[in-house]
């Protein structure tokens, strides 16, 4: 029986061999991408030129922008912001960019074609991510490894956590904004309560170095380290374990199922797609032309990549 099992598996593993694909769609942009979410079937896109650029991927074609603008840089002179952090949820985006003071961000919500300032250089935030947990809270990570929940009705933090005395790298929500997955400099992964702040589940051991970018779905998280792992885990038991990279993994990502996830795993900017139940890869996405920082799936076949030039790529994989 166990000689059968072995033997199936290896079939089975062997059908699901790695094919590589090359992209349906090249979306350019205004600016080179720095944060990318999705919204049915519209990618929302912060560049680093001051704007924010929705794209209907289905009809291929942008159909909405936000300008925000210009600040002054530490030399004085005039240039565009960056937009770090985008959202979109119930009719509302979500603007996150620099302010050209301290290090401190502006944070911006537009609504109706009106856009309004939450949090500007005055307020010191020095935030590096912001996401809606819903539209009248935003979840914040702080590069102190903080995390708070902002009200926009009253434009103060309902609680604000420590979560670990290493620098903050990136946070992840889950499908229903309940909860969220901090990754910091340590490699340790944190799972909190959105609402309360409440830390969930602490994950180490998979990365040892600092973390680019960590995504959560369902019951499973994934990391992408300095340290060249590509890592996941089941968030619930613990069980953990990683794959190596031959470079940097600047990004990473989970299907909405969590049967499949992305990593941007060698220096010539492809993508690779593993099956994590059976630990096999299936899939390369070439095109990609320079770092990745961000990489979304739509479902299990549909997936997305923003990078620091001005071009989003689009596949579809079996």
């Amino acid at each position: 029986m166990r000689h059968l099992l072995i033997v199936w598996l290896a079939l089975l593993t062997g059908l699901m061999a790695a094919s590589t694909y090359t992209p349906v769609q090249k979306i350019e942009l205004k600016g080179g991408a720095k944060d990318m979410v999705l919204s049915g079937d519209r990618l929302v896109i912060g560049t680093d030129r001051g704007i924010l650029q929705v794209y209907d991927y289905v009809q291929k074609r942008f159909v909405h922008e936000v300008r925000i603008p210009p600040i002054k840089d530490f030399m004085g002179d005039t240039i565009p912001a960056r937009v770090a952090s985008v959202d979109y949820l119930d009719g509302r985006y979500l603007l996150l960019s620099d302010s050209g003071k301290g290090g401190y961000v502006d944070l911006r919500i537009h609504e109706n074609n009106v856009t309004k300032q939450i949090l500007s250089a005055q307020d010191k935030k020095a935030v590096v991510k912001a996401r809606f947990v819903d539209k009248d809270h935003v979840l914040l990570g702080y590069l102190s490894n903080e995390v708070s929940l902002l009200d926009l009705q009253t434009k103060k933090e309902k609680y604000v956590e420590q979560l670990s005395e290493s620098k903050f790298s990136d946070f992840a929500l889950n499908a229903d904004r309940t909860l969220a997955a901090f990754g910091c400099e340590s490699g340790e992964i944190t799972v909190i309560r959105t609402r309360t702040g409440e830390i969930v589940k602490r994950l180490s051991g998979q990365n040892v170095d600092n973390l680019f970018k960590v995504d959560i779905k369902k019951d499973y998280v994934v990391g992408g380290g300095k340290d060249r792992r590509a890592s996941w885990y089941n968030w619930k038991t613990g069980e953990g374990g990683y794959f190596q990279a031959s470079f940097m993994v600047y990004a990473a990502a989970l299907s909405p199922s969590a049967e499949r996830a992305a990593y941007a795993m060698d220096e010539n900017d492809d993508i690779t797609i593993y099956h994590l139940g059976l630990g096999s890869k299936i899939a390369i996405l070439k095109g990609q032309r320079s770092t990745i920082n961000t990489i979304i799936f739509k479902d299990d076949q549909t997936i997305f990549a923003a990078s620091d030039d001005k071009t989003v790529m689009m596949w579809t994989i079996k």
